[in-house]
């Protein structure tokens, strides 16, 4: 798997989760994290937003075709997995868990958690959103 992580500052203990989930399955081939522009800290609490884009290893299979009346096959090369089967699989990840949000090109995970450092009375609220969209690797057909 080729994991680029050049776009992303490693802010986010989620993403980094999400990240390690997405090392366990065997049908994704690349993945690239990067910042998301809406991340901002403020007094009080910071919102970070990552996202991560992901390619699916491709798989090859035959299908017959009619056209002008004379059949033939030919061959396909589609993904091996879908968004929908990712967000599943992601699920049944303990420290991942279901997405928040799921959509046809995108899965949206969002963790809050208060931090209250040693010393202080009042903590940071950390506010973290993981959008997981889907690098698209039209099916090919290869042949004529």
């Amino acid at each position: 798997m080729d994991i680029d992580t050049s776009g992303w500052t490693a802010e986010g203990t989620f993403t980094a989760t999400v990240i390690e989930a997405l090392k366990a399955i065997e049908a994704i081939a690349r993945v690239s994290v990067e910042d998301a522009p809406s991340s901002r800290a403020e007094a009080g609490y910071a919102f970070i937003s990552n996202e991560v884009f992901v390619g699916f290893r491709t798989q090859t299979s035959q299908e017959t075709v009619r056209r002008f009346g004379i059949r033939w096959r030919r061959t396909v090369q589609s993904d091996r997995m879908t968004l929908e089967e990712l967000g599943r699989a992601l699920g049944a990840v303990e420290s991942v868990g279901q997405p928040d949000y799921v959509d046809a090109g995108m899965l949206q995970y969002l963790r809050t958690e208060r931090i209250v450092p040693p010393f202080q009375t009042k903590g940071v609220k950390i506010v973290e959103m993981v959008r997981i969209y889907l690098i698209r690797s039209r099916e090919r057909r290869i042949g004529v």
